[in-house]
């Protein structure tokens, strides 16, 4: 296991061809695999997020064209990739789920969303996933040459004991593909990162799809990463880019040394357990 590696969060523009969006992951990951030993693509890359797009849109994971043209990638690149979220047609139903592929271009690692994101703020935005999408049901920890690395996606992020279970199971970097909008965006997606990053002395990796403010659903970009400590050592703005990142696993055990949150719980009095 190394104690330093990098990460490439691809902030990509997300049109409606599927076909267009594939390949042009597939371009920035070639450019990113340059530097980065870990390349993470946005939450619902391959689709507009939209919900009555998602069964249109979705794939079986024995037999995607999109996480087939990913794995190949991965392969080629002699990388892992992160392949954010995509609609996936899963024993009779749709989710939102997340594929970590390993650099021989295997599927590691399934994070079906947990937590649908069913919300309406007056005179701002009302969005319900659960109109199409299943919930998931598993906390996912996947077991990498890099460490133990937690995912979840998007609303996930809100929910603290989710995290806390991946950091119980030794995830030293949680991943989070995300397409926070413009009302919740710009008030809760930067405190929220460095909350669940100091909560449980990891690090924190948010992708999001750069912005669109034409359509029908605007994400507010920012893909950003936040070290155990809670500071943001990179963020994106909203356009197209890619946001490349050190990660120092070292790190993680000079914090808790210093700050012994976890070592300090009280388990006599409250525990946290996983069904």
């Amino acid at each position: 296991m190394k104690d330093k590696f990098k990460l490439a969060l691809c902030q990509m523009q997300v049109v409606e061809d599927k076909n267009d969006n594939v390949a042009h992951a597939l371009d920035m990951i070639k450019k990113a695999a340059q530097k980065a030993d870990i390349i993470i693509l946005p939450e619902m890359w391959n689709c507009p997020y939209q919900t009555e797009l998602f069964p249109l849109y979705a794939e079986q994971m024995d037999n995607s064209p999109t996480l087939n043209a990913i794995s190949n990638a991965a392969k080629r690149e002699g990388t892992y990739i992160l392949a954010g979220s995509i609609p996936e047609k899963y024993e009779g139903k749709t989710y939102n789920s997340s594929f970590f592929i390993n650099p021989e271009g295997e599927i590691i690692g399934v994070h079906r969303k947990i937590h649908l994101f069913d919300i309406d703020v007056p005179d701002a935005i009302s969005f319900k996933e659960s109109l199409t999408l299943a919930a998931g049901n598993k906390v996912t920890v996947v077991d990498t040459e890099l460490g133990k690395i937690g995912i979840c996606i998007c609303y996930d992020i809100r929910f603290p004991e989710l995290l806390r279970l991946m950091a119980l199971e030794g995830a030293e970097l949680i991943i989070v593909p995300g397409a926070f909008n413009m009302t919740t965006g710009p008030a809760h997606w930067k405190p929220l990162i460095q909350v669940r990053a100091v909560d449980n002395q990891v690090y924190v990796a948010a992708s999001s799809p750069a912005r669109d403010d034409k359509a029908f659903y605007v994400a507010y970009g920012h893909s950003m990463v936040a070290d155990p400590w809670g500071k943001v050592i990179s963020e994106a703005g909203s356009d197209e880019e890619i946001l490349y990142v050190t990660i120092d696993l070292s790190s993680i055990e000079k914090v808790r040394y210093e700050l012994p949150l976890l070592k300090n719980r009280r388990t006599d009095i409250y525990q946290l357990r996983k069904k």
